[in-house]
């Protein structure tokens, strides 16, 4: 690992967490290829990071408990991931998670039934590749290096702090 500042390895991963976000919506509204509901819960963490990351640098206080919470964002992406993961290659069932669409209270039976009718994007199907990973196998992999740079940075934190 580089030995670079921790506030340089935060916006490195603030920066990555934007492009993640980024892409991912250029892939579904332009590429077109649409996201099952674990897809949508994996860019959650990013987003997050995004805030928790903004707020360390305003704040510029409690650096350990924003790096405490990153490094929670992040296994909780990578535990999602996993699982998510296990469903593309059949380790693990397809939960109630994948199925359910967003319904409101106010719905019409037309609406209903519309709804009903919509093809819902199985958790199992990987609709787009990169470099023959899923998007799901990368955000393992990222949420992995995110956990253990954010580590170390915790660990640098608490010798100075």
């Amino acid at each position: 690992m580089f030995n670079l500042k921790p506030e340089i390895y935060l916006r490195i991963i603030f920066l990555f967490s934007l492009i993640a976000l980024i892409s991912a919506y250029f892939i579904e509204h332009v590429l077109g290829h649409q996201p099952c509901n674990l897809c949508l819960m994996e860019r959650i963490p990013y987003g997050l990071s995004i805030i928790l990351i903004s707020l360390m640098f305003i704040i510029k206080k409690n650096e350990n408990f924003f790096i405490l919470l990153l490094i929670l964002t992040f296994i909780f992406s990578f535990f999602i991931s996993f699982y998510h993961f296990g469903i593309e290659q059949g380790i693990f069932q397809e939960s109630t998670v994948c199925g359910v669409k967003n319904f409101s209270e106010n719905i019409s039976k037309e609406e209903l039934l519309n709804k009903l009718s919509e093809k819902t994007i199985s958790c199992k199907d990987v609709t787009f590749r990169i470099l023959g990973l899923s998007l799901t196998t990368i955000n393992i992999v990222i949420s992995i290096l995110f956990i253990i740079t954010l580590a170390k940075i915790f660990t640098k934190y608490e010798k100075n702090g």
